[in-house]
């Protein structure tokens, strides 16, 4: 993994309506 040992930081994690946005996707791809 490229990532591995990294920091990532994610900005536009939040979502207004309900489901998953861009941004949340992506916080949590990055966390696994």
């Amino acid at each position: 993994m490229r990532l591995r040992d990294k920091v990532a930081i994610v900005f536009g994690a939040g979502s207004v309506g309900p489901g998953w946005g861009n941004g949340k996707a992506t916080a949590v791809t990055f966390a696994r």
